[in-house]
């Protein structure tokens, strides 16, 4: 069946991920800067499943199917309360509660086995967003410094969204190719506890 991207790059790839708007006004600055996925139009985000399917087998079908799933998922609140390193490449905000994300992305990738959350390359896959990865040590750790203060950080997880772009290091490739192909809504939490909700406040006001 014909995907819904038709004519895509087969250098093009899709992922799974939970955006945090609530997060922009302390990092979108630094991601522009230090992070590869700012300029290529991603939002500051959680990921839930990368690399997703190829754009080429993205259909309805398919639409159908993680909007059941992740309605099944009740939405939650959390809060970014720490700044986090992978070695000394990647700096990152963490979720105080990370066990709702966890859940997530274990449900995403029993649903679809063929895709290992970053390809299987890491034992242990730690939920976070990225402030940066693309500078000088010194560079990222000014930019963590700088987000520090704006902690914590309280958001909400309302949807999943599904987007489509140029694989890193693609060549020839203009910045703001990533997009939206869809957005699946995660499910009442009228009948759920809301893990993660602890007190924080809107990075604003930093």
């Amino acid at each position: 069946m014909p995907g819904l991207i038709p004519g895509t790059d087969p250098d093009w790839e899709t992922a799974l991920l939970l955006a945090v708007p609530t997060a922009e006004p302390a990092v979108s600055r630094h991601r522009a800067r230090l992070d590869e996925a700012a300029r290529d139009g991603v939002p500051a985000h959680i990921t839930v499943l990368y690399p997703f399917l190829p754009p080429a087998g993205i259909g309805e079908p398919l639409l159908a199917s993680l909007r059941r799933l992740f309605a099944g998922i009740a939405a939650f609140e959390f809060t970014l309360d720490r700044v986090g390193w992978f070695g000394e490449k990647v700096v990152w905000l963490g979720p105080r509660d990370s066990a709702p994300f966890t859940a997530l992305t274990t449900l995403a990738f029993a649903a679809f086995p063929s895709c290992p959350p970053y390809g299987g390359q890491f034992a242990e896959v730690i939920p976070h967003l990225t402030i940066g990865h693309a500078g000088s040590p010194q560079g990222l750790r000014a930019a963590a410094e700088s987000v520090r203060p704006c902690l914590p950080i309280k958001a909400a997880a309302a949807e999943v969204s599904l987007m489509t772009g140029p694989r890193p290091g693609t060549a020839g490739t203009p910045p703001g190719q990533w997009r939206t192909i869809a957005a699946f809504p995660l499910g009442s939490t009228c009948c759920s506890p809301r893990p993660g909700g602890e007190g924080g406040r809107l990075p604003g006001a930093c």
